[in-house]
């Protein structure tokens, strides 16, 4: 078996305009009834200073949280921003994950990482579906093996995504199940919250801090 690779390519994201928060919705109400209470208080007993004074106490604090709550969206939309630009570059090649690979017909690549401490390991194959297509006895070893899109029987297998885990023994012994790393085109960037995500093909999102090597698509 060997190994296969990934792309990606960038794509402009529409700001929506974020809802009121229940700070702001509080802050504003807050104001409102503050305002009402001074236009119909009653000039011969008016509130008290101290009450006042606790009032405007909790209008400060009640305004300094709507104005923390503004800067720390304001930060959040810079460091998205920053994240599709400096992974911008990474739109058309190829990077290396944990992640399915969408076969077309040529073979794909695996980095298996099997345990070490086993004495045998095996690849499973399982399509879009997580159904069992193939199962290959591998070296115990970090060497990429190759998937030639066979099944056991020696019929090509339709296109489509393809899942490898890496199972490893020992004394017959199952000892875990890893899912095994291939190279995948980025086609797109995303900012989803504070995280910067990389597409590939299959509509495949995964975080760009999972990625383990990054190299421009084979020619």
């Amino acid at each position: 078996m060997e190994v296969a690779t990934a792309t990606s390519a960038t794509a402009p994201i529409a700001a929506a305009t974020p809802p009121k928060t229940k700070t702001v919705t509080d802050y504003e109400t807050f104001l409102q009834m503050l305002t009402t209470q001074l236009q119909n208080q009653d000039p011969l007993n008016p509130v008290e200073s101290s009450d006042f004074a606790v009032q405007l106490a909790t209008f400060s604090g009640v305004e300094q949280q709507v104005q923390t709550n503004d800067l720390l969206a304001a930060l959040t939309t810079r460091l998205g921003a920053a994240g599709l630009a400096e992974y911008a570059g990474w739109v058309g090649k190829e990077v290396r994950a944990a992640a399915p690979a969408y076969y077309y017909g040529e073979p794909i690549s695996v980095f298996p990482n099997p345990d070490l401490t086993g004495d045998k390991a095996m690849v499973v194959v399982r399509n879009a579906l997580g159904t069992e297509v193939g199962r290959y006895d591998i070296d115990v070893s970090n060497e990429p093996v190759s998937w030639s899109g066979l099944g056991p029987d020696g019929t090509p297998m339709p296109d489509g995504l393809y899942t490898f885990q890496v199972e490893s023994y020992k004394a017959g012994a199952l000892l875990n199940t890893r899912q095994a790393e291939v190279y995948a085109m980025v086609t797109e960037i995303q900012t989803v919250g504070t995280d910067t995500m990389l597409v590939l093909p299959g509509d495949i999102k995964i975080k760009a801090s999972s990625v383990m090597a990054l190299r421009n698509v084979p020619g």
